[in-house]
């Protein structure tokens, strides 16, 4: 990290313990964790495919006749946001990142062709998976999205950008819940009782992905879907296809190589 961008970071941390203190201490351990671990893959153990093995696992036509719609409507939330004077992409929501085209064109994919009752999501920043979701759910005149979002913990004058790209149309089928996967999830799965497909894209440490996987594995039918954003920092999602023999993993690649998804397919009961 240059010298530049650790003052950008820096000066809404120290102005954030200014006000919130034990918000941010209690915060900074995992931000530390979730930057600087390391995951067990080799590029090489990178798929780069993965999006004709996604639609294999889905049972869907490859070619996509649907898969280019996303960049269109891409398109249409990058302007939404420019007209709110905001970016999309690479740490433009403080140092945190939007979802990428690829992850997107995953969850459209999925939502499309899984045609899901119940979708559960963690992480929303300015709302793009989120959007991306619901677009597809609207398409299908069927189910809803229940998205779990700690708001970026330190700096809380972004906290009103959460959520931004979902439009009015879209909102018949979301429920926003704020506060700590940890707390939310476990009641939301017990709630919904089964959920198709679940997207990762909270705080990403080992142990809070595995957390989150597994409360997602307990309520996840057979041809259920997980898509766990950002895993080459640590070794969570590693882990979990250790412990679950009954879900198919893949590893995806993108295309600036510098983040990465993983798919999670459960192929059989137990």
């Amino acid at each position: 990290m240059n010298t530049k961008t650790l003052i950008r970071e820096m000066v809404p941390i120290l102005g954030e313990f200014a006000v919130r203190p034990v918000q941010v201490v209690r915060a900074l351990p995992d931000e530390w964790r979730q930057r600087r671990g390391k995951a067990p893959w080799q590029e090489s153990d990178f798929d780069d495919d993965w999006f004709e093995r996604l639609h294999g696992l889905l049972g869907a036509p490859w070619p996509c006749p649907d898969a280019q719609q996303v960049h269109g409507l891409l398109a249409e939330i990058g302007a939404l946001l420019a007209a709110k004077g905001l970016g999309t992409g690479r740490h433009t929501y403080g140092w945190y990142s939007d979802a990428d085209v690829e992850l997107c064109s995953a969850i459209w994919c999925a939502v499309l062709h899984r045609r899901p009752d119940v979708v559960i999501e963690t992480g929303v920043a300015h709302g793009i998976s989120s959007r991306i979701a619901l677009e597809a759910l609207r398409r299908n005149d069927r189910g809803h999205l229940w998205s779990i979002d700690l708001p970026h913990p330190l700096n809380h004058k972004l906290h009103g950008q959460t959520g931004v790209a979902v439009t009015d149309a879209c909102r018949p089928r979301w429920t926003y819940l704020e506060g700590m996967s940890r707390q939310l999830l476990p009641p939301l799965a017990g709630k919904v009782g089964q959920a198709e497909l679940f997207i990762h894209d909270s705080l990403h440490t080992a142990k809070n992905t595995l957390f989150e996987m597994e409360q997602a594995a307990s309520i996840m039918p057979p041809g259920g879907l997980m898509l766990v954003d950002d895993i080459r920092g640590h070794d969570g999602f590693a882990t979990f296809a250790r412990r679950h023999p009954e879900f198919e993993t893949v590893l995806c690649s993108t295309a600036d190589r510098a983040a990465g998804f993983g798919i999670a397919a459960r192929t059989s009961a137990s």
